[in-house]
């Protein structure tokens, strides 16, 4: 915790406490790929504002959310979404050549809540079979932190 701790307290923000962030997701459940994105209920888009494979899912611009399985099971019930196998994957997202060319085959996307709403998500992929029920109980740990950086990535941007 005190990683986390000093990378908000940081100037470099938000990327200090993204990357500090991304630490804390691989020590307690595991990413070989990991990614944020800022969810905007209003327009109805994802914004990627972190990734540790920038090659690959670069930093820019937006998504349309998709009304599927993963968003009633993130955005309509806010939990968390785990498909263990690039067969559930290819179910939810397009991108699924790309995320199995990556040595992904299972995906963990834990919703951030703030007042009663989905701000983001903390998407964490790995090889087929990772997220086992005690990585997925693990990965509850993981939103108050997650909560934190998205909160603080806001507040900058709004200037505050």
């Amino acid at each position: 915790m005190t990683d986390l701790t000093a990378a908000f307290a940081a100037s470099d923000q938000p990327d200090a406490s993204f990357d500090a962030l991304a630490r804390l997701v691989e020590e307690t459940v595991g990413a070989r790929l990991f990614t944020l994105l800022e969810i905007d209920h209003v327009r109805g888009v994802a914004r990627r504002s972190y990734s540790n494979m920038p090659e690959a899912y670069p930093v820019s611009g937006e998504k349309e959310i998709e009304p599927n399985r993963w968003s009633e099971i993130v955005s309509g019930h806010h939990e968390t979404f785990v498909a263990n196998s690039i067969e559930e994957i290819a179910e939810v997202f397009p991108d699924h050549a790309l995320i199995q060319s990556l040595g992904c085959e299972s995906c963990m996307n834990v919703p951030v809540v703030v007042g009663g709403r989905v701000i983001g998500t903390l998407n964490c992929l790995h090889a087929a079979g990772h997220y086992t029920p005690e990585k997925v109980a693990a990965a509850e740990t993981l939103k108050l932190p997650g909560a934190a950086a998205f909160l603080l990535a806001a507040s900058i941007e709004k200037g505050a």
